[in-house]
């Protein structure tokens, strides 16, 4: 870390926040803490281990290699793959207990053809987001006794909520898998998981259904204040020169013009770190205060315009906690997950406990 500029992420928060959800949230038996994209951007194997510690029992990834990488620390927790996985590959999951999501019968009868001793599955029902699983009943139930008449265990079965701030919509999804997977008692499945962190928050837990998802939740984001959840996630650099513009342009195409004479500070962080150029206009902290972003975000630095209180190697909160990132998603018009996610590789992340 040679540029001061740093996440910092707060363990002791993670596993407050999940030992939060659990609490109240305590009918479950299987707690999914969901740490693809690592960890919506927290990185490293202490936040996977900070999710455990919180009391999640077992973790979820969008694809392998994110699986094998926990797998090189953590051996037995089991881990369940919510992307397809290339049939050539089922052998390192066998080796690796790793679980399979089985999304549609043709992958299903390919699958079968390979050695699956031992190899562990959920199918994934599409109840209506249309992205993965599958959404026909006959297929279901085909799938079920394909795999009951293999040598394939069949864990858990499940589907994604796509609203799950709008109840009717909710609903109707849950009617739907509960229409797609009639043919079988679901009492019976080891594991039954439905909701994510908005459902698992909004709704009231499913008779059939003894596992949830915590994804966003864990990380500080939810709606439901009583959970009293803590920011893990905060971003942090420093001012590297002041310039002193009169009535002059700044950054590129001269997209900022200063009105007499203003302050502008750099910032050693730019779009090549994920603080892309509509962030323009947004605000960042420093010595307390909150100063704008001007002109056009560069690829390593960025500008902003600050008063004469404002020294060389001040710290600048980029993005300060869960409020901020809040408010940075609305000016993105995007979502927290993003903001988190789009932070760089190249920006290290330190790790406190709390």
């Amino acid at each position: 870390m040679y540029r001061n500029t740093y996440v910092e992420i707060n363990l002791g928060n993670i596993t407050h926040n999940v030992k939060e959800l659990i609490k109240k949230y305590n009918q479950y038996k299987y707690y999914f803490g969901v740490v693809k994209a690592d960890s919506y951007g927290h990185n490293d194997i202490k936040t996977v281990k900070a999710v455990i510690d919180g009391g999640c029992n077992y973790l979820a990834v969008a694809t392998l290699d994110e699986a094998l990488e926990i797998r090189k620390y953590i051996k037995d927790i089991p881990i369940l793959c919510f992307g397809i996985i290339p049939i050539e590959y089922i052998n390192i999951c066998i080796e690796h207990n790793i679980t399979v999501t089985i999304s549609n019968i043709q992958y299903l009868q390919v699958l079968l053809k390979q050695n699956t001793n031992n190899l562990r599955v959920h199918i994934k029902i599409n109840s209506g987001m249309n992205r993965l699983g599958t959404n026909n009943k006959l297929e279901f139930n085909s799938m079920f006794q394909m795999i009951r008449n293999s040598n394939i265990i069949l864990e858990g079965i499940y589907t994604h909520i796509h609203s799950a701030h709008d109840r009717t919509l909710t609903l109707g999804q849950i009617r739907e898998f509960e229409n797609i997977t009639s043919y079988i008692d679901l009492n019976e499945i080891p594991i039954v998981h439905i909701y994510a962190s908005e459902s698992t928050i909004n709704f009231p837990k499913l008779p059939y259904a003894n596992g949830c998802r915590l994804g966003i939740a864990m990380y500080g984001f939810a709606k439901n204040t009583d959970l009293h959840l803590l920011p893990t996630f905060s971003l942090y650099s420093d001012v590297i020169q002041i310039n002193t513009v009169n009535n002059g342009t700044v950054g590129y195409n001269a997209a900022y013009l200063a009105k007499g004479k203003e302050y502008i500070a750099v910032i050693p962080i730019g779009y090549a770190d994920g603080i892309i150029r509509k962030n323009t206009g947004r605000y960042v902290y420093i010595n307390n205060k909150s100063y704008p972003i001007v002109g056009n975000i560069c690829m390593d630095m960025l500008f902003v315009k600050v008063d004469n209180s404002v020294k060389v190697g001040d710290k600048v909160i980029i993005i300060k906690d869960i409020e901020h990132i809040i408010e940075i998603a609305k000016h993105l018009d995007t979502i927290p997950y993003e903001i988190m996610c789009s932070i760089s590789k190249r920006i290290p992340r330190i790790y406190i406990e709390g």
